[in-house]
């Protein structure tokens, strides 16, 4: 497939100031010869490479359709590795389409989903973590999102696994060795030796593990789930915090009854909010399913809000949930502080650290900000932030860095109760490929096709 020729629209639908259709392989220049006249080259042969042209695209039957600036990127200087064509024409529905049609009656055909980054892969431009970083370059939502998606798409993250994955190398050297000379009874300094790389590399591979964490709130957001009894002001704060009326509020209790997601940036953190139905028992029907959606979400929630009423006292409810959640991160807000306190704080600090307790009020706009600010250092409270400018926000990658540290401790212990070093190599060549996943070098063809599925045509 790698020699034929791939087309796209690399812009997003609907009309804008430009839209561009991008070609990739060996008849790119040609194709492009066909339908474009420029007014300083004569042929694309005379194009330089990397240098916008100025001129026309014709059909069929030499009519202009679209004023343009053409652009030929020769292999292997290109996205792709291969030689790149992009027409840059004006935004409009009908202009892109017609070129688009024109260059797929020349000789391309429609490009897959993430077929140009796929090429790039397959011809060596990029490995597979890289190539995963442009998603996330693309659909970033805060800056450090982006920052980190660019550090891995410059190969910081590759670097560091191809570092440890050339300390495994060395130890299964040294294995060898002793395997191959045995009469010059080296294995007891081969063990020693393995014990320090694997300890190194364990070491290294750790770190990574550690900011995972960090990385996939920037990624997917810290999965916030608003909890509380009915008409404590969940929907209320939700509204208030985004700043827009997203969910209904009344004072029936029981109005929340599904779930309802939004993104909210605190201070660079994406936050990812879910109000939630109220917690407690109900004969109503459709009340109930919403009760149960919001034990699922609690389940999966990196932080919990508890809401409570300040202005009441603390009810059966508001205990039975404070014992459901107390061992998941809480914020405690104690609303409408504008009407009093009557709530016996004492009894929720017993479950809950008192500095997570924060009053406030909705309605008046009252330690909202407290509580911002408490969202924010939940991120980045004690040393949870990485260390390190290599910050994983993969679940892949995560679930292949824990695959090859189970194999390093595997064969750490070997070494430390004396089973002969020609064993241990099983376990060193088991974190070798799976840290080759990350980076392309030992992945399976499904993987490669499933994760380039995910990425949009033109890309």
């Amino acid at each position: 497939m790698l020699d034929d020729t791939i087309a796209a629209v690399g812009t997003a639908p609907g009309e804008a100031g430009i839209g561009i259709v991008r070609l990739s392989g060996s008849k790119s220049q040609e194709i492009l010869g066909k339908i474009f006249r420029g007014k300083k080259a004569k042929n694309t042969e005379e194009m330089r490479s990397r240098f916008m042209y100025y001129g026309f695209i014709y059909d069929e039957e030499d009519n202009k359709v679209d004023e343009v600036l053409a652009v030929i990127m020769r292999a292997p200087y290109s996205y792709t590795g291969e030689d790149v064509v992009e027409i840059h024409c004006h935004g409009g529905i009908i202009s892109i389409r017609k070129i688009m049609e024109l260059v797929l009656k020349k000789g391309a055909r429609m490009a897959e989903p993430g077929e140009f980054t796929k090429r790039g892969f397959l011809n060596g431009r990029i490995d597979l973590a890289q190539s995963e970083a442009v998603i996330d370059i693309i659909t970033a939502k805060t800056d450090e999102g982006l920052n980190n998606a660019m550090n891995q798409l410059q190969g910081q993250l590759s670097h560091k696994v191809k570092a440890v994955m050339d300390i495994l190398l060395s130890m299964l050297a040294h294995i060898e060795a002793a395997v191959d000379f045995p009469e010059h009874d080296i294995e007891e300094i081969t063990a020693d030796n393995l014990k320090n790389n694997g300890m190194k590399a364990k070491s290294m591979l750790k770190e990574l593990q550690d900011s995972y964490y960090e990385g996939k709130i920037h990624r997917e957001g810290l999965s916030t789930a608003i909890i509380g009894r009915p008409n404590v002001g969940k929907s209320s704060l939700l509204n208030f915090l985004l700043k827009e009326n997203r969910a209904i509020v009344t004072d029936i209790p029981g109005t929340t009854r599904d779930i309802i997601e939004e993104y909210l940036n605190i201070k660079g953190i994406l936050i990812k909010l879910i109000d939630t139905a109220g917690l407690r028992e109900t004969e109503d029907v459709v009340e109930k399913i919403g009760v149960e959606r919001t034990k699922d979400v609690l389940e999966k929630a990196d932080l919990v809000i508890f809401i409570i009423d300040a202005s009441e006292d603390l009810t059966h409810e508001d205990i039975t949930i404070a014992n459901l959640i107390k061992d998941k991160k809480v914020i405690v807000a104690a609303n409408k502080i504008d009407a009093g306190i009557k709530a016996d704080l004492d009894e929720i600090e017993k479950l809950f650290d008192k500095t997570n307790i924060i009053k406030i009020s909705v309605k008046d706009k009252i330690g909202i900000d407290l509580l911002e600010k408490a969202i924010y250092d939940s991120v980045y409270s004690g040393n949870i932030r990485s260390k390190s400018n290599v910050v994983v926000s993969n679940v892949r990658h995560k679930s292949l860095i824990d695959g090859a540290l189970e194999s390093i401790e595997r064969a750490l212990e070997a070494i430390d109760i004396g089973i002969p070093v020609d064993l241990i190599s099983v376990d060193l060549k088991d974190a070798w490929n799976f840290l080759g996943s990350i980076t392309g070098d030992t992945v399976e063809e499904d993987i490669i096709t499933e994760i380039f599925s995910r990425f949009c045509i033109g890309k």
